[in-house]
């Protein structure tokens, strides 16, 4: 319909309403769902274009082809899309509000939440405005899925804020399919669309064809591949056209099995719509891509990227081409041949096969073809075909050169994506994308410390950029060490800063970083997992939260940890908020640690205190300066791990202090691995946390020659140091010495050369020579000074530096070949400097040469441009060369072929001077040849160790003469090279290296050999082997598994010196003597393990090598395997058992035992080599762990007997007990001993055994027992103290014994089973009078053992009443008679006393409120009781006349010193319900009267006698008074009448504010202001925290209190409590709300402007500050602020700010300017339909009726739907018959009739 009005204007109204449209979409609106005015005006230029395109299109009819071919194929670039086009896309990933969608040639597009459908776009501003979940509404996650084909319109091109484009998509089918019309639709047309509305029968679809309403029926979507089974609104579609009714009002839909056009269909270029499969003809095949003609009169093109890759086309052809896009003003149709695309409508791969590898950088690339105005397609190693745009060709600023590119043989690119809709990788050859650090979210890793740029400061923290790809967030908290107030002062946009990554969420590409020095710099080991975290370890970290029960604490990635209350600090901490905040970075030690339940206990205290690394190991005797040996346990970023054998304490290895060499530092890092051993370390310097060892030979050799200082003391001026640089600072460098010494090198003494930046000049961990020049005693701080011109180097200093560090080097290349399983470097290390070389040229360059050798298949072979000069190479051509360097890690050979180099050697004389000209530097080393000829050496390319190269000049360089002192001719450290050093360099002392062991020829895998048994150890057995090798036998290895006895030793049965056969079943690491199970077939071990079990040696018997992940997962918990046991770790008290040369279990010594007494030795049970019977307890690859029992039990069952061991003991919990398997369990006071005894925990310590009976299990935490009734139930004697299990146990007046638990108001809280808690009363507690409960709680503390008699028990709330009296118990008082308290009142003087003790109560009642430790269902329980006293009274009396004998020693009922109700009465005789009610009389009477009343009454000894008829009125008088009082009581309507009655509601409703307030204004009318006062802070903290309403409502009463009655201060004072405990915004309205309605007019206003200030975001506080200003007569200042509020608040904002104020100015101000106001808004936003209907409302209250018709007449002219249209009329008329006159009534209906006809003719064109 909108389609044929624009194509063919009418004129008249039509063509109005257009142009009102333009002019309403004009104005810019910040509205999500309205389009902006760039749509709209797009829209109206494509309106023209298709006008013309028609035009052309009828005038072509005649013609061949509706539109032209282009001349070049070239791809789909982002430059040539426009908006309007259509394409084809696919679905690459969903977020909350947009959808990545693929488009063809690599590009990608971006579908907003806002442009899918109009019906979808509804339903979100509906999910918007009401709080409620909307069912219907459906997120993008669930109507559109990976894969998914859509076909799209480009809404918008956008430009990033990177300057580069971006493509706005929308599928909204009104755009879609915009050139459709209802007279264009025919029967089996395929169309997208979207569902509107889900039927009863199927699903209205909106196809976007105005005035067409599409149904497809419920079967039809059955057979449809959806991922969901119905469809949901919004959800995209493809259907096919099955039946046109109604001239295209009407149209059915079936599910699209194929989406093919024909002619017939009458296809225009206009409508021709993506994704179409059509039959072509191909017109024109090209190198770039083919032409085709299809649908009779259409041409289009199929570009490389889209052509099948195994076929060929020729011309002539009949092919299926699927559309890909439509661009309309090149009138371009591009289409694929691609199968995937030609499948019916289904979705595709978004997943690349085989694995996503988008970021890799991939080497060996070669380009197969080259398209000139496309790209390049590529070929990777493994066949995969890549492209690369041509822009990606070459850097963004070198100019084009396909040539180049081309002539290239191999490549090396990065693939940057994936495209699904071609199902190729795009990749780039741009050498600054390949070698970005960050490409990836993968790259980087918690803990790194890395660069970015500051990008953008956010409310809520700071966005970095790593690079183009990789963003990070720096939380608020982490931008400083404190926090910041003002960040933008300290960052601003580009600045480049060094972070920490904190965490990376690789899936969701989010990146969190630190900014906080303290972490950023800290050198402590980082907690990356909780298996970082071991005991002992001390680390930075930040706390996130901060609770009363201590702090929790962050590390890297998702580790956290509790630091509980006693553990913050050496001082006691009450609230740990006051000491910390929430950011801040302390140093933690880990005191407890479970990785599989990610539990962590952390202690402040235990790492400020500085304790030892690990209390529970025994410290070792390493002191400073002596050599020992180590075996690596961990790798870190900074250095190694170490243990130190054979005490295993664990030391810090840094990887600088690896070698004198830097360069050798990293080598030696990178090969050394978890389980080395590293000899020649020497102890550097020991402190509290940690021992530092290194392996410089300088520092050795000082230390080992005492050429040091051991303490400040002995530093003296002159004195000269070897130590290594340990940070560098911009005014100098400080020194590291042993013993923990630091000096500092000032700048100006660094070096003889003048140095502007000393970052330049030292690296850290770099070994020097110091000489100190000052020393400040007072300060203990000292000078040094690194100048060569001051420092004396001794003898041989240079030649044993060379030497160590060729050496190491030498070390590094035996370990390499020793550990990696190739050839390849087993050959390179045999490579020597010198050596010749045999090479085929591969290829030669103006820049040097690359050679393959048949002995070194897979290394580069390299020659630089100087090494080939004047040499002629062709590829193909054999060259001799020779060796300069060798990089095994990197497999390169640095060659040279010059002449020179291969000649004759010329002979060197000892102690000669000669010239050396530099061949090859690399890093500290330099290959020189000696005489110009072909004699090589090695040099180092420093003289000296603090020699300092500051400029590019100074620096050695290929090709630079030096002159050098022969010291040997040939030198057997150098493999014969001759030692040369620099001339002046001292040559006398010598330092030999021992040579490390010859490589040994090995044995693989499955070989049968002969040997000697050379020794016999429990565990294993050493084989000589015939060749000369040492093999291994594991102890599991020796016997047939099924002969072993358990108990024996296996290995014992091999004797020394006997000859075995036996067969290779792996081997060993040399170093770390490791198992390898097994490689490659061809490996060869060096330490082979063997098997002498006869069933294996046959060699017929084909044997599969077992790994440990094999082994481990092919057991399962409960399986019975044998062990034999391998070692006893003392300090952990766990047992080594294996099972197998490859896998070794762990038996923790609850699982070892039995029995208690065997704790102390357990060794002593289990000897080295011995067969075990075990158990598996867990048995898990990932992570590694097999942990088994000796038991017999591997799990822990109800009922069964098990040992524990002790960890602490608490007075409230009882014993806390860790039990085997991980378990964890707890003894109740209660269940230690089957007779109660005084503290009988004291009997218990940590690390005590016990045997327990597990009771039952709650939330993975045991109850135990260990009462001998139930560990030996056959030989024990019955409890005196029987164990209660449940109330059912309980009988009335029984008499049992339990534990205080707590003494409270409430009562004493007795502990009678590890389940059960009884109460005794304090008037049930003792026969003294108690004024306080806390005389109670000092005679009575946790755990005092009492004796208690049961008075009730209420099964149903679970409550046990007790009794504590001697009366109830035969025990004596518990409170002693020493205390002098008056006895409890009893009998007549009791009752005379009543007044006081109600006196009293109310006191108490007031000062003490309930105490928070109190169970809430028992504090309401008791104090109903204690209340409610005539009913208790009753009570009372009826347990006497039961328990006569023992409640003869009673005759009176006691008060409750609480009580607040009437006096009891005392009956001498037996209740009896005859005379009951006539008895409660002076109960009664004591209500009104006063006590003397009752005393004169019970004056009168003798009674008088009264008749029947009296006795009888009296009993009803009684009654009557009885039944008004319940009512009195029942009515909850009832205000009540003193405080008494308060206190009672109060009970009953502790949170009811409105009852507080009430009691609050009880006392207000009798003017007790301080009583007032008191029951609000009563009812602050009596009402629960949850009740946040009803607190606030207290808050302002108790403002409304302080204003009214107290001074300026205490109302601050309250005021500023009230902001800290509740919501702050509320508590400044109510405040403003009470000076404004007291007319303090000055305090209102400076509040509402310090609330402007503060919450400048709430909308709220403008709007009651404007309305404050505008009811005093400010209208000018209202006015002000308004304009302010515009400025404070989102721009979404605006328009409900405006029309508050302007509806506040209709109220309060000038109904002129509030009119004004509205109308400029309605100006600018017309259709909003509810500003119209509030502003006639307002209009109608305060304008003439002549306004309020022109306002009418606005409205019904609106631009809206018919519906709204229609509400306005309604209202109109009705405002016409309220007002108006039957004219105008008339009028009204007459513009209506107007209205209608005019839109039965639009309908009708």
């Amino acid at each position: 319909m909108a389609s044929v009005e624009e194509d063919f204007p009418r004129g008249g109204k039509t063509k109005k309403s257009t142009d009102s449209k333009v002019t309403v979409e004009r104005t810019k609106v910040d509205n999500l769902f309205q389009q902006s005015d760039e749509q709209t005006t797009t829209k109206k230029k494509k309106g023209g274009n298709t006008k013309v395109k028609k035009q052309k299109t009828e005038e072509q009819e005649g013609g061949l082809t509706l539109n032209a071919a282009a001349n070049i194929v070239e791809i789909l670039h982002i430059k040539n899309v426009r908006e309007g086009m259509l394409l084809l896309g696919c679905v690459k990933e969903v977020a909350d509000f947009e959808v990545t969608v693929s488009l063809p040639c690599g590009l990608q597009g971006f579908l907003s939440i806002r442009n899918v459908c109009e019906a979808y776009t509804k339903l979100l501003s509906e999910q918007l405005d009401s709080d409620v979940e909307n069912e219907e509404f459906c997120s993008l996650s669930q109507i559109f899925w990976p894969g998914m084909l859509l076909r799209c319109v480009v809404s918008k091109m956008d430009i990033t804020k990177g300057g580069s484009l971006s493509i706005q998509l929308s599928v909204n089918p009104k755009l879609v399919n915009k050139s459709l019309t209802s007279s264009s639709l025919t029967p089996g047309m395929v169309l997208s669309g979207c569902v509107e509305s889900v039927e009863d029968h199927g699903t209205i679809i909106d196809i976007g064809v105005s005035g067409t309403k599409a149904f497809l029926p419920e079967d039809a979507t059955q057979s449809k591949q959806h991922k969901s089974d119905e469809l949901k609104v919004g959800q995209y579609v493809t259907s096919r056209v099955e039946e046109v009714k109604n001239d295209g009002r009407v149209v059915r839909l079936s599910a699209a099995a194929r989406a093919s056009a024909n002619a017939k269909q009458g296809w225009t270029l206009t409508n021709l719509l993506p994704g179409l499969t059509v039959k072509a003809t191909i017109k024109k095949v090209t190198k770039h891509g083919l032409h085709l003609d299809f649908l009779n009169s259409f041409s289009g093109q199929v570009d490389f990227l889209h052509m099948e890759p195994e076929s060929s086309y020729r011309e002539g052809f009949q092919v299926q081409a699927c559309v890909l896009y439509i661009e309309p003003t090149a009138r371009l149709v591009g289409l694929s041949l691609r199968s995937h695309l030609l499948q019916p409508m289904s979705d595709i791969n978004a997943a690349p096969p085989g694995g996503d590898r988008t970021g890799e950088v991939v080497n060996e690339c070669k380009v197969t073809t080259m398209h000139h105005m496309s790209g390049a397609m590529l070929e990777l190693p493994d066949k995969t075909p890549a492209f690369v745009h041509r822009n990606h060709l070459k850097e963004p600023s070198d100019p084009a050169n396909d040539n180049k590119v081309s002539a290239m043989p191999k490549h090396t690119c990065r693939i940057l994506d994936f495209s699904p809709v071609e199902q190729i990788y795009f990749a780039s050859l741009r050498k600054s994308v390949i070698d970005q650090r960050f490409y990836r979210y993968q790259d980087i890793h918690a803990g790194q410390v890395v660069e970015g740029t500051v990008s953008v400061l956010l409310s809520h923290g700071m966005v970095l950029h790593l690079s183009e790809h990789v963003k990070g967030l720096v939380p608020r908290t982490h931008l400083s060490d404190i926090i910041l107030k003002n960040p933008e002062k300290k960052y601003i946009e580009g600045m480049k800063v060094k972070c920490r990554v904190l965490s990376v969420d690789v899936d969701n590409r989010k990146l969190c970083l630190t900014r906080k020095k303290a972490l950023v710099e800290s050198t402590l080991p980082l907690f990356l997992s909780y298996d970082d975290a071991r005991p002992g370890r001390v680390s930075h970290g930040f706390i996130v939260s901060i609770k009363d029960f201590g702090c929790i604490i962050r590390f890297y990635g998702n580790v956290k940890g509790l630091v509980p209350l006693e553990e913050l600090s050496s001082e006691p901490i009450v609230r740990p908020e006051d000491v910390f905040y929430i950011g801040q970075v302390l140093k933690a030690k880990v005191l407890q640690c479970e990785p599989q339940k990610e539990k962590l206990l952390l202690s402040f205290k235990a790492a400020a205190e500085g304790e030892m690394e690990e209390s529970t190991e025994p410290p070792i005797d390493c002191e400073v300066g002596k050599r020992v040996e180590a075996r690596v346990v961990k790798k870190s970023v900074n250095g190694l791990e170490v243990v130190i054998l054979p005490d295993e304490g664990r030391a810090v290895l840094p990887t600088v202090h690896l070698s004198d060499h830097m360069s050798n530092c990293q080598l030696l890092w990178e090969v050394l691995q978890e389980g080395d051993t590293v000899s020649d370390l020497i102890c550097f310097n020991k402190n509290k946390q940690n021992i530092t060892l290194t392996k410089k030979p300088r520092v050795r050799s000082s230390l080992e020659e005492g050429a040091v200082a051991k303490d400040f003391s002995e530093v003296t001026v002159g004195m000269q140091l070897v130590g290594c640089i340990r940070s560098i600072m911009s005014y100098g460098v400080f020194v590291e010495f042993p013993y923990g010494l630091v000096g500092l090198a000032p700048k100006s003494a660094m070096s003889d050369k003048f140095i502007s930046d000393t970052t330049t000049a030292f690296e850290p961990g770099q070994t020097v020579i110091a000489k100190v020049t000052n020393v400040d005693e007072e300060k203990r701080r000292f000078l040094v000074t690194l100048k060569t011109s001051e420092v004396i180097t001794s003898d041989g200093d240079a030649r044993a530096a060379l030497l160590n560090g060729v050496q190491e080097r030498r070390a590094v290349k035996e370990m390499l070949t020793i550990r990696d399983d190739g050839e390849l470097r087993r050959q390179l290390a045999a490579l020597t400097v010198g050596q010749k070389l045999k090479l085929t040229v591969d290829s030669a360059t103006q820049d040097g040469a690359k050679f393959k050798s048949d002995n070194l298949p897979g290394a580069d072979v390299v020659a630089s441009k100087r090494h080939v000069a004047g040499v002629s190479l062709t590829p193909g051509q054999k060259v001799n060369a020779v060796v300069l360097n060798v990089d095994i890690l990197s497999t390169c050979v640095h060659v040279s072929v010059l002449p020179k180099l291969l000649g004759k050697k010329k002979s060197l004389n000892k102690g000669s001077d000669c010239c050396a000209v530099v061949q090859f530097v690399d890093r500290d080393f330099a290959v020189v040849s000696l005489n110009d000829a072909a004699q090589l050496t090695l040099l180092q390319t420093c003289g000296h160790p603090n020699e300092v190269t500051l400029s590019g000049a100074d620096r050695l360089k290929a090709g630079m003469t030096l002159t050098v002192e022969v010291v040997e001719p040939s030198c057997e450290q150098l493999e014969g090279l001759p030692l040369v050093l620099w001339k002046g360099s001292a040559r006398k002392r010598q330092r030999t290296a021992s040579e490390n062991q010859a490589d040994s020829s090995g044995h693989r895998f499955g070989e049968v050999l002969q040997g000697k048994v050379r020794s016999v150890k429990p565990t294993y057995i050493q084989v000589a082997l015939e060749d000369g090798s040492m093999g291994s036998v594991h102890v599991s290895q020796v016997v047939e598994p099924a002969a072993v006895k358990m108990g024996s030793f296996p290995t014992s049965t091999v004797r020394v010196g006997s000859t075995v056969k036996a067969r290779v079943i792996g081997g060993r690491e040399a170093t770390s003597h490791r198992f390898l199970p097994f490689s490659h077939p061809k490996f060869k071990y060096t330490i082979p393990e063997l098997t002498l079990i006869p069933s294996r040696l046959d060699p017929g018997v084909d044997f599969k090598p077992v790994t440990a992940k094999d082994k481990l997962s092919g057991y399962k918990a409960g399986d019975e395997i044998t062990c034999f046991v391998s070692k006893f770790k003392s300090d952990k008290k766990c047992l080594e058992v294996t099972s197998d040369p490859c896998l070794t279990g762990t038996v923790d010594l609850l699982s070892m035992i039995t029995d208690p007494k065997d704790a102390s030795h357990p060794e002593k049970l289990f000897k080295l080599g011995q067969a075990v019977r075990a158990k598996v307890v867990e048995a898990s690859v990932q992570p590694h762990r097999f942990v088994l029992s000796l038991s017999g039990i591997h799990k822990l069952e109800k009922g069964s007997i098990t040992l524990g061991m002790v960890t602490s003991v608490h007075p409230q919990v009882g014993l806390v007990v860790k039990l085997p398997f991980g378990g964890a369990g707890a003894v109740s006071i209660t269940d230690v001993a089957d007779t109660y005894r005084k503290n009988p925990l004291e009997a218990f310590s940590k690390d005590q055994l016990v045997r327990c009976y597990l009771l039952d299990v709650q939330n993975g935490k045991w109850h135990l027992s260990l009462r001998p009734s139930r560990l030996n139930a056959q030989n024990t004697k019955p409890a005196k103290d029987p164990e209660v299990l449940s109330l059912d146990h309980l009988r009335l007046h029984q008499v049992v014994r339990g534990y205080v638990k707590s003494v409270s108001e409430q009562g004493i809280f007795i502990r009678l089973s590890h389940n059960i808690t009884g109460r005794a009363q304090l008037q049930q507690s003792s026969k003294y009078f108690i004024n306080n409960h806390k005389i109670l709680s000092s005679h009575l503390p946790v755990n005092t053992l009492l004796t208690t008699k049961i008075l009730s028990v209420d099964r149903e709330d679970e409550l046990v009443d007790l009794s504590l009296l001697p009366a109830d118990t035969g025990k004596p008082d518990v409170l002693p008679e020493s205390l002098g308290l008056p006895l409890r009142l009893v009998g007549d003087v009791e009752k005379r006393d009543s007044k006081k003790a109600k006196k009293r109560s109310h006191c108490e009642s007031e000062q003490k409120p309930a105490e928070p430790q109190v169970p809430k269902k028992k504090t309401k329980k008791s104090s109903t009781s204690k209340t409610d006293a005539d009913d208790s009274g009753v009570e009372v009396y009826f347990r006497e006349e039961e328990d006569e004998g023992e409640e003869a020693k009673r005759d009176s009922a006691q008060v409750p010193p609480s009580s607040a109700g009437p006096s009891r009465l005392q009956v001498p005789t037996g209740f009896s319900w005859d005379v009951g009610l006539s008895s409660l009389k002076p109960v009664l009477e004591a209500k009104d009267g006063d006590s003397s009343d009752g005393e004169e009454q019970d004056g009168n000894e003798k009674p008088q006698k009264k008749t029947r008829h009296e006795l009888e009125q009296e009993k009803k008088s009684a009654e009557k008074a009885l039944l008004q009082r319940e009512a009195e009581l029942m009515d909850p309507s009832l205000r009540p009448q003193d405080a008494a009655a308060f206190e009672r509601l109060l009970l009953a409703s502790p949170n009811s504010s409105l009852l507080w307030l009430q009691y609050m204004a009880h006392h207000l009318q009798a003017t007790q202001i301080e009583q007032a006062r008191a029951v609000a802070e009563r009812a602050l903290k009596t009402i629960s925290f949850r009740e946040e309403q009803e607190k606030l409502n207290v808050w302002v009463a108790l403002l409304n209190l302080e204003n009214m009655y107290g001074t300026q201060e205490s109302l601050k004072k309250v005021f500023e409590r009230a902001v800290q405990f509740c919501e702050p915004m509320p508590v400044y309205q109510q405040l403003a709300d009470i000076y404004a309605n007291s007319n303090k007019i000055k305090e209102a206003e400076s509040l509402y402007k310090t609330m402007v200030k503060r919450f400048r975001q709430n909308k709220a506080v403008w709007l009651s500050y404007g309305t404050f200003l505008l009811q005093q007569g400010q209208s000018d200042a209202a006015s002000s602020l308004l304009q302010r509020a515009l400025k404070s608040l989102p721009p979404k904002e605006s328009v409900d700010v405006i029309t508050k104020f302007a509806q506040m100015e209709f109220r309060f101000g000038d109904a002129e300017r509030g009119r004004n106001m509205f109308d400029k808004v309605l100006t600018s936003y017309p259709k909003r339909t509810d500003l119209w209907s509030v502003f006639i409302d307002l209009m109608v209250k305060h304008g003439s009726q002549k306004e309020v018709r022109a306002v009418f007449d606005r409205t019904i002219h609106l631009s809206v739907s018919v519906k709204k249209i229609k509400f306005f009329f309604k209202r109109y008329l009705e405002y016409e018959k309220k007002h108006g006159t039957p004219q105008s009534v008339q009028a009204v209906k007459e513009k209506a009739m107007e209205f209608v006809e005019a839109k039965g003719k639009d309908a009708a064109n």
